[in-house]
C-alpha cells in the first residue's frame, strides 16, 4: 500500500468517525422527547448501514468488472498466440 493510499484511508476513516460523532452530537442535543430522538437514532443508524452496503457493492461490482477485462485479455492473448502457431 502506497503512501498516498495509508492518508486517504486515514482520512476516510476520520471524516467517518467525526461525521458519526457529530450525527450524535446532534441528536443528543435535539429538543424533543426520547420518542423522537430514538426515532432520529435509528434512522441513522440505518443510514449508515445502508451507506456502508452500498459502497461494499460499487466496490464488488467494480472488481468483478477489472477481473472480467483481465479475463477477456487473457483469452485473446491466448487466442492470437495460438494463432501464430
Amino acid at each position: 500500500m502506497g503512501e498516498q493510499e495509508k492518508y486517504w484511508l486515514v482520512y476516510a476513516k476520520a471524516t467517518f468517525v467525526i461525521a458519526v460523532v457529530a450525527m450524535v452530537i446532534s441528536i443528543i442535543k435535539l429538543p424533543g422527547d426520547l420518542l423522537i430522538k430514538g426515532y432520529y437514532s435509528i434512522c441513522s443508524l440505518f443510514l449508515v448501514s445502508a451507506t456502508i452496503t452500498l459502497s461494499k457493492a460499487i466496490r464488488d461490482q467494480a472488481e468483478s468488472n477489472k477481473l472480467m477485462n483481465k479475463l477477456e485479455e487473457a483469452k485473446t492473448a491466448q487466442l492470437l498466440h495460438d494463432l501464430d502457431d
